[in-house]
């Protein structure tokens, strides 16, 4: 049966590793130490059923800010890389794909040390390539320059996130979008952008592989 993508792109947070249950515990004093309004555990639920534009209004943060609190969530995860944990299912699904032979990438805002720490050596050695400390909205471009260093193309490629920006990214890039329903973003929210494929739990990712697949896998 003919393989349908030869290279397969993960975002780290929310999508291979469960960062959001950490970051609820930090949020407080990353919220204080910038400046921003106290977002309580109501809106920050609520606020996983918005788009990024959406969020960035309700928020109220000056676009300036961004990369400064990016780089401190960044410094704060490397520094507590033991309360982040991959997602059930995640190990056993990384190690099909590799066994399947195709070429596995990260692309995350987060650092490389944290990414690596959290797979563990062995799990990060399936990874052909990592692009870490990515802006959060300038995944895109990661996505053309990992794509050409893996000698593929778009069409053959899967971006697999659990954020709507992941899907933008993917389709400004030329590649298919896959989303988890297991990360930061509302099933719903992901689905009304109609990426193309929906993933319920981590092997459903594997059935992706197929030329046969039907998009928006949801079993």
């Amino acid at each position: 049966m003919t393989q349908r993508y030869d290279l397969v792109i993960f975002d780290f947070d929310g999508t291979l590793a469960d960062s959001l249950t950490w970051f609820r515990g930090a949020l407080g004093e990353v919220v204080d130490k910038h400046g921003l309004a106290p977002i309580c555990p109501q809106k920050a639920e609520a606020l996983r059923g918005l788009t990024p534009k959406a969020i960035m209004d309700e928020l109220a943060i000056p676009a300036w800010k961004i990369p400064f609190i990016a780089a401190d969530v960044r410094a704060r995860a490397a520094e507590n890389v033991d309360q982040i944990h991959l997602f059930d299912g995640i190990r056993d699904m990384i190690e099909a794909l590799a066994d399947h032979g195709v070429s596995l990438a990260v692309v995350s805002s987060n650092g490389e040390t944290a990414v690596k720490a959290v797979l563990g050596e062995r799990l990060a050695d399936q990874f052909d390539q990592f692009a870490c400390g990515a802006a959060l909205f300038g995944k895109a471009s990661i996505f053309r320059k990992v794509i050409k260093r893996a000698g593929t193309m778009p069409e053959r490629t899967l971006c697999v996130g659990d954020e709507v920006r992941d899907i933008d990214a993917a389709r400004e890039a030329g590649c298919a979008a896959g989303a988890v329903e297991w990360g930061f973003a509302t099933a719903d929210i992901l689905r009304a952008q109609s990426p193309e494929h929906s993933y319920r739990k981590p092997a459903d990712i594997l059935a992706s592989l197929s030329a046969s697949s039907r998009s928006s896998q949801t079993a």
